[in-house]
């Protein structure tokens, strides 16, 4: 016997989970399917424990500098055992709370791996074996993604490491490697910087952090050196294989001469790759692109009753976009009359190295290319009193606008608790401000948010302090 639904989602991540919620609230009856850990890989094995890594990194070098404050400092140290544990502690924390939501929201979870026999039917394998058959009207899958490995050199959890292995290090390293400078990779090796590794990144683009603005990626290749990170840009890694005493590494340089060096470990952070395999979508005829499912902006595939969101349906591979999918997927199903498709490029990004780096919309680069006459402003954190007065001077805030319009094209920020500002700029183009509504808001005073307020300012040539 089938159980019949209007919706299954195939998925507990944070597309999935929010997907199956908002379904719930619009009176679909919905089950879940999730093979592993609710919360996905967000919760359990990457947003959430590796901000609690980095938070712990960050109070312990505040309180290397306690006297820059005032405050007498004692000899300091730290344990990673515990470092470590209370991150899963946090993940398991939140883990439960999404249990708890979907009970709440009268979601049926059922634990397993699912698998699409036709648009309206899906095979759940339990552990043990079993099978149960669940009918529905529409399927939403989001399956999520899963770390790239290098094909000659798999992680395997000793030496070489995926971002699971280094949320959960069986030791400190002595000398790092980190293959790629994503947002994932620039984290680690901050973190792991933070608590005394000396850490090489390869990068294979021109800058580190690739998709950000120039300038910004400038500013944070500048500051990791200070911290005594090594930065290879135009490099890439030709070879890496492990020992049991750490990693060989040849990289090719910008030059094209080839280094070969020794380090106790080695990151690999060089994307991820959709889930995709074995859940039906080959027999439907589901359509992939790159590897991941293609979708228009409301989610829906090339198949009837089908759906996608969330890291299996490509970039940008970030929670949020996954959750505002599963928003907007549910309320297309539901027929929500208002429902609005996803714009990509309202999406903002975030990486909470130090200093931490967000941005939304075109970097300057792309708003030139994309023939816009644009103004530029820039407003840096030392001229901002609350960033002073905090100890939290270094870097900017830059806003980029159409001349001709005055439209926000885009914004990026680097800096202190710059991941909680974003999202100000993030509603100004989702409510398509212009410079001037931004202008006249007022902001609050002492708050490093008035750098936002400067910058808008100083793109037509009136900030007033700086």
């Amino acid at each position: 016997m089938a159980d019949d639904f209007d919706l299954v989602v195939l998925g507990g991540g944070p597309g999935g989970y929010v997907a199956a919620i908002r379904a719930s609230q619009l009176k679909l009856k919905v089950a879940l399917v999730e093979r592993v850990h609710l919360g996905g890989v967000c919760l359990n094995w990457g947003c959430i424990p590796t901000k609690a890594l980095l938070r712990s990194a960050e109070v312990y070098q505040e309180m290397l500098h306690a006297e820059e404050y005032g405050l007498t400092s004692v000899k300091l140290d730290f344990d990673l055992n515990k470092i470590i544990a209370r991150s899963r502690e946090v993940a398991a924390r939140l883990a439960s709370g999404v249990k708890t939501l979907l009970r709440k929201n009268k979601v049926t979870v059922i634990s397993g791996e699912g698998r699409l026999t036709d648009s309206r039917q899906v095979i759940v394998k339990a552990s043990d074996g079993t099978e149960h058959t669940l009918k529905a009207k529409d399927v939403i899958v989001a399956t999520g993604a899963r770390a790239r490995q290098l094909p000659t050199a798999p992680a395997d959890g000793k030496r070489i490491w995926t971002y699971h292995h280094a949320l959960k290090p069986p030791m400190m390293p002595k000398r790092l490697l980190v293959i790629g400078s994503g947002a994932i990779g620039m984290e680690f090796a901050s973190f792991y910087a933070d608590f005394g590794a000396d850490v090489t990144i390869v990068e294979h683009a021109p800058q580190i952090l690739p998709l950000e603005d120039a300038e910004v990626s400038a500013y944070v290749a500048k500051a990791f050196q200070k911290r005594g990170i090594r930065i290879l840009t135009k490099s890439t890694l030709h070879q890496l294989s492990s020992d049991d005493e750490g990693v060989t590494a040849d990289i090719v340089g910008a030059g094209g001469q080839t280094l070969q060096e020794r380090f106790s470990h080695a990151i690999v952070a060089i994307g991820v790759v959709a889930n995709v395999e074995d859940i039906g979508l080959e027999k439907l005829g589901v359509k992939l692109e790159r590897g991941f499912i293609a979708t228009d902006g409301f989610g829906r595939t090339n198949v009837k009753n089908v759906w996608a969101i969330g890291d299996v349906a490509g970039a940008p591979c970030l929670a949020h976009k996954a959750s505002h999918q599963g928003v907007i997927a549910a309320e297309a199903i539901a027929g929500i009359e208002h429902a609005r498709p996803l714009d990509i490029h309202n999406i903002p990004g975030c990486t909470y190295a130090r200093p931490q780096v967000a941005s939304v919309g075109l970097t300057e680069e792309k708003a030139r290319q994309q023939g816009f006459q644009i103004k530029v402003g820039n407003f840096p954190f030392i001229a901002n009193g609350k960033a002073i007065a905090q100890g939290s001077t270094d870097g900017f805030v830059k806003t980029i606008f159409d001349s001709e319009t005055g439209a926000l094209l885009g914004a990026h920020m680097v800096g202190a608790e710059v991941t909680e500002m974003i999202q100000g700029y993030t509603v100004a183009r989702t409510l398509e401000t212009t410079e001037a509504e931004i202008m006249e808001s007022i902001f609050p005073h002492p708050t490093l948010s008035e750098a936002m307020h400067e910058s808008v300012l100083a793109a037509y040539g009136r900030a007033l302090h700086y």
